[in-house]
């Protein structure tokens, strides 16, 4: 049975303009809590049944919407469900970083249709251009999805991508500085284009696809090449004022005392540091999918690794519960799902031995391709809020 919800943008209206605000709202409830009936939409937004009934008919013949099945097992007539029909909209959701891009086809329901990766360092912005245009190619040579119902390209790419130093970092990189990535994109296509930071991204994707089911309050910790953060309060992507909120990677960590030990959380955690590691200890690893095929050796440095990492990642996921208090920290990011779980391991155990209240701590469910993932719930999300829904 679909879950009572408090949410004021599911609470139905009267007035003027009402009838789009009523569409959206339905749109919005079938979204969240499919399979859902019309009796249960009613009783979420407020209007009644007559209103959901001919909402309802007009979404579907539309093709946003499809009667799904009848519910078994209650008295009376079986109702009829509702749910989203996935291909009643498709998006294109793009991850932009130091070590990668991945290009994903999605549609209604956020299943992935078609997927383009390629794992290259520090792409220039003319050959992110090239392989943006080569995805989209294929993806429609292919049919993955309909034209007609693209809703938009959302690109996730890191703040400062050119001017924040990491280890490799080369001078041509900087080409990203004051590049305009909005109206490059927009040459490639005439469909909406959305571009956001990726952890902000990533955070937006797991609220539809992942931890958002059960936790409308959480702090996203996204570890790739660098690390960054996103924060997610009652059901809203919270940015901040300018836009840098959750910026996890410059906070502090270590012991005042010890000035030498205070180092910003991301010149510790990431894919990148992890990579110089190894290396320093005579072990080559550049690709996540490296870090599998580790030997013996290799496999006991990434443990000794993660193990010191987890002394200030355990500080900073404190301070995000003195802080914000949410239901939950997730971490997710490229990080091969294994070390992501042996991590949260040694995590947890610094946490319990805190002493300290602490927040819940869990692996993200869209972890290895997040932020293309978020990327794509962005156009997603404004055809549901938009008055075109």
């Amino acid at each position: 049975m679909a879950r009572a919800r408090a949410d004021t943008d599911l609470m139905g209206a009267n007035g003027g303009q009402a009838a789009q605000h009523n569409r959206r709202v339905v749109l919005r409830a079938v979204q969240r809590d499919a399979p859902i009936s019309r009796t249960e939409l009613a009783r979420q937004s407020g209007l009644t049944k007559q209103a959901i009934a001919r909402i309802a008919d007009k979404l579907i013949e539309d093709g946003l919407i499809v009667e799904a099945r009848r519910r078994q097992g209650l008295r009376g007539q079986p109702a009829i469900e509702l749910e989203l029909n996935p291909s009643g909209s498709f998006a294109i959701g793009a991850n932009i970083d130091r070590d990668h891009l991945t290009v994903v086809a999605v549609d209604a329901t956020g299943t992935v249709r078609g997927r383009a990766h390629h794992e290259e360092r520090f792409i220039l912005p003319d050959r992110f251009l090239e392989l943006m245009r080569d995805a989209l190619t294929s993806f429609r040579r292919k049919k993955l999805i309909d034209e007609a119902r693209l809703v938009g390209v959302g690109l996730a790419i890191p703040d400062w991508l050119g001017e924040v130093p990491v280890i490799g970092f080369p001078e041509a990189y900087h080409a990203w500085t004051g590049f305009d990535v909005r109206a490059a994109l927009r040459k490639l296509t005439h469909h909406p284009i959305f571009v956001d930071n990726d952890a902000n991204a990533a955070a937006a994707g797991e609220l539809r696809y992942g931890l958002g089911s059960e936790s409308r309050t959480f702090f996203y910790i996204l570890a790739n090449a660098s690390l960054g953060g996103g924060l997610v309060i009652n059901g809203v992507r919270h940015g901040g004022t300018a836009g840098a909120g959750a910026e996890i990677g410059w906070l502090p960590t270590g012991q005042s005392s010890d000035a030498e030990r205070m180092r910003p959380l991301g010149r510790i955690f990431s894919l990148f540091i992890l990579y110089d590691y190894l290396r320093q200890h005579g072990v080559d690893a550049r690709e996540p999918k490296d870090l599998l095929a580790l030997d013996a050796r290799g496999r006991a440095l990434v443990s000794d690794w993660l193990r010191e990492v987890s002394r200030p990642l355990a500080e900073a996921v404190l301070h995000i519960g003195m802080i914000i208090d949410p239901d939950a920290v997730v971490i997710g990011g490229r990080f091969p799902v294994r070390l992501i779980d042996e991590l949260l391991r040694y995590v947890s155990e610094r946490l319990e031995q805190s002493g300290r209240p602490y927040p819940s701590i869990h692996r993200a469910a869209t972890s290895e391709d997040a932020g293309a993932l978020g990327a794509a719930a962005m156009p997603l999300a404004n055809m549901i809020a938009s008055d075109d829904a």
